[in-house]
């Protein structure tokens, strides 16, 4: 375990504050907002500058390539909601490069596994044919002569699962895991540049 910085003070703070937040937003409304999910990228932005200077903005945008630009073109295809294309893009920010990869497979993982659950709950209570009209929208069902288009309300609801709860969970199963490697970028340390700015006398 570290030593409690101020820093990591910080970071857990941020982190676990947002990802509980969203977390219970998710859950309640199937919405992460936007007025969440911009000031906690802006505040990651400076967290970064302020404590890992300009290596940790470098990394941040890297993560933020990566953890925003693959979930959005998962969202182009239709495999998630813009809200979390917007979650994992603010959270990244605070996780860096590496720890947004390994944040990424993890939460693959949880969704899998909570799919796996839900679906299996559901149809033990529910039935097949109930599970089916749970989470499936018939795309032939017409009201008249026109096809009845599903609403975005609709759509949510049919949400197997909140999607910020498996990447809290992947979140902090990763920070536990890598929590000896913080602030997980690399960031040379004061005392490390002037430990390496000291050279051994020539014998």
């Amino acid at each position: 375990m570290p030593e409690l910085t101020p820093q990591l003070i910080v970071f857990l703070i941020g982190v676990g504050l947002f990802t509980l937040t969203a977390a219970i937003s998710d859950l309640r409304t199937r919405r992460i907002p936007n007025k969440l999910n911009v000031p906690v990228l802006f505040a990651g932005l400076i967290y970064q500058g302020a404590f890992n200077g300009w290596a940790g903005l470098q990394d941040a945008g890297l993560a933020f390539l990566a953890g925003f630009g693959i979930l959005f073109l998962l969202w182009m295809v239709g495999g998630g909601g813009g809200g979390d294309v917007k979650l994992m893009g603010a959270l990244s920010v605070w996780l860096g490069f590496t720890l947004t990869l390994y944040v990424l497979v993890a939460r693959t993982i949880c969704v899998l596994l909570g799919t796996s659950i839900v679906i299996v709950w559901s149809i033990v209570f529910r039935g097949m044919r109930g599970t089916n009209d749970k989470y499936t929208f018939d795309k032939k069902l017409v009201e008249g002569r026109q096809k009845v288009k599903e609403t975005m309300e609709a759509r949510q609801k049919r949400r197997i699962m909140a999607y910020a709860i498996p990447v809290a969970i992947a979140t902090w199963l990763t920070v536990i895991w890598k929590i000896n490697d913080f602030p997980f970028i690399n960031v040379e340390k004061p005392e490390q540049a002037a430990t390496t700015d000291i050279e051994e006398p020539a014998t």
